[in-house]
């Protein structure tokens, strides 16, 4: 690569490191080699987890003192499907008419490069002075199971005593043009599943046996047609998907003896996971009473909703993005969840990045100039956010 300030080789480089989650593949060790000679420090960590995978992570950080503004991302990415589909390589980091290809372009090596790149124009540009510190919080399984990664090295830094005051996640949030949305927010995504018990029988003979099936249906039926609220001020209206229904044969004279349904419910702030489980559960026994049917309702969840309410953090990134672009960016609650479910019980977080719009695609690509825009923001946020601690 030729300089740390310019993140265009480095994106290059990370994405030649095929690290398909949770493989490292080297990229953190590429991160290294450019966090150090610019004096910070670095940690790598290896989580493990029965049952799950071990991940390499990495947190660095130029600084001693407060306040300490975080970036947060991950190295790791998702397989590239298939790779006779892309017109370039997925891993060779090509540049054809001013555009770079690579699995993680955007989703997220893209972003690390730039915020890397970013922080080396700043302390170039008198920011070696600044009251506080930067620092990187990299994660290499944020594209699986989330387990080995950004919530145990958050855990590792609160038990060294270690502070983050803001943080900057570098998801792909932008819609169409870097910058035009700001992600302050997420949904809360809860799952369900429930489990309708029959008795198995021959289709001639329905007496002797007892559906599942329709008896599923009128439960999902009323899960799926259930309002769960009119939308909030920072948020969309609450919704409920079902995403599966099975039984366990194929047979067309068969009636089965169970059937499932699978749902997901993306929520907003008018709700909270307990609160939220126990209306679900009050429709389904309501609709499987009308019914007779005996059932079982399990839950899990992947993050509860979260909100980073306008104030310093938000009013600065607003503030970087107009310099740069003149445009005002939308402030958003959309889309699916990040790491930033773990790092808003630490500090505020806001997401900021490149084009959302060929994520986890076949020939997953960024424009250079998209790459130069997003570092000119970082840059800015940096200054303003030093100028004001």
């Amino acid at each position: 690569m030729t300089t740390a300030t310019d993140p265009v080789p480095l994106a290059q480089a990370l994405i030649r490191c095929a690290s398909v989650t949770p493989i490292e593949a080297g990229a953190l060790t590429l991160l290294e080699g450019a966090l150090v000679p610019a004096g910070f420090e670095c940690h790598r960590m290896t989580f493990s987890e029965p049952g799950f995978p071990d991940v390499e992570n990495l947190y660095a950080r130029l600084g001693n003192t407060g306040p300490n503004l975080c970036f947060a991302g991950h190295t790791d990415v998702v397989p590239p499907g298939n790779v006779d589909a892309w017109t370039a390589p997925p891993f060779a980091g090509q540049i054809r008419d001013g555009v770079l290809y690579g699995r993680g372009a955007v989703d997220m090596k893209g972003e690390i490069a730039c915020f890397i790149a970013a922080a080396q124009r700043f302390l170039a540009h008198g920011g070696s002075s600044l009251p506080g510190s930067i620092s990187l919080l990299i994660t290499g399984d944020e594209e699986g199971d989330s387990v080995n990664g950004t919530i145990k090295l958050l855990d590792w830094l609160k038990a060294r005593g270690e502070v983050l005051h803001a943080c900057i996640v570098g998801e792909p949030s932008s819609r169409h043009s870097v910058g035009d949305e700001i992600k302050i927010g997420r949904r809360g995504s809860l799952n369900g599943e429930i489990i309708v018990e029959g008795k198995q029988g021959h289709a001639a003979y329905p007496h002797s046996a007892d559906n599942p099936v329709p008896k599923l249906a009128r439960i999902i039926d009323r899960l799926s047609n259930l309002k769960l609220d009119n939308g909030t001020a920072h948020f969309e209206p609450s919704h409920l998907v079902v995403t599966v229904i099975s039984v366990p044969n194929t047979a067309s004279n068969v009636i089965p003896g169970q059937a499932r349904a699978r749902f997901n419910v993306r929520y907003n702030d008018a709700h909270d996971r307990p609160r939220l489980e126990t209306r679900l559960r009050e429709a389904c026994d309501k609709a499987a009473a009308e019914v007779g049917a005996r059932y079982s309702l399990t839950f899990s969840g992947t993050g509860d909703v979260f909100v980073t309410k306008p104030g310093p953090l938000v009013e600065t990134m607003q503030a970087a993005v107009q310099e740069i672009t003149g445009r005002v960016p939308k402030l958003s609650t959309s889309g699916g969840t990040s790491d930033a479910r773990f790092i808003k019980d630490h500090c505020p977080v806001v997401e900021l990045g490149l084009l959302n719009a060929t994520i986890h695609q076949v020939d997953e690509h960024v424009p250079i100039a998209d790459l130069e825009t997003l570092t000119r923001i970082y840059e800015r946020f940096l200054a303003l956010y030093f100028a004001r601690a």
